[in-house]
């Protein structure tokens, strides 16, 4: 395993597959967002963010409005007043910064790949009313849906971090499940 001041391999396919699949995560919970809204019409900040990571991962140019579109959906995740609508926010977000993944061996590049993942697994578990089975339902999607690139560069990195309360916590069962190839 590489240390952390090193650099691993990252093509622009594989950061495209990852970008891609972190935009079919959020984009599962973009309605958990959209149903916590009071006054239509709908925030469109993390649904633009979902847009522009699967644009990125059609091969679109990695631009300033790319970052903006993430930063814009974190914004509405600070704002929301739901936890399962700043989650799914924040997953919106987290698809949008797949993109500058850095080929950097640190854990903390995890969450570039699988913050997406983790956070829309958050927000469907907290609104089932934090039923633990929809969280391993989830995950298990999550897995199963993981392009070969995101299993590829995972495993060029340290293990996911410690910490981030259940989102980590989440985040953790995911890349362990995915790296080894096995259910979370």
């Amino acid at each position: 395993m590489p240390s952390e001041s090193e650099t691993i391999e990252l093509s622009d396919d594989e950061l495209r597959d990852i970008a891609g699949y972190a935009a079919a995560c959020a984009d599962r919970v973009l309605p958990v967002f959209e149903r916590s809204l009071r006054n239509p019409p709908a925030d469109p900040r993390p649904s633009d963010a979902i847009e522009a990571a699967y644009a990125f991962a059609a091969g679109e140019r990695r631009t300033g409005a790319l970052r903006q579109a993430a930063w814009a959906a974190y914004r509405a995740a600070q704002e929301a007043s739901v936890p399962a609508a700043a989650d799914a926010a924040r997953a919106a977000s987290h698809a949008a910064a797949a993109a500058y993944l850095h080929p950097k061996a640190s854990a903390h590049q995890v969450k570039h790949i699988l913050g997406a993942a983790a956070h829309a697994t958050r927000a469907e578990e907290l609104a089932s009313g934090d039923r633990p089975r929809v969280a391993t339902e989830t995950l298990e999607w999550a897995r199963l849906h993981a392009p070969a690139a995101v299993t590829a560069v995972l495993r060029r990195l340290p293990a996911a971090p410690p910490g981030g309360g259940r989102v980590g916590e989440l985040l953790r069962d995911l890349d362990a499940a995915l790296r080894a190839g096995l259910r979370p």
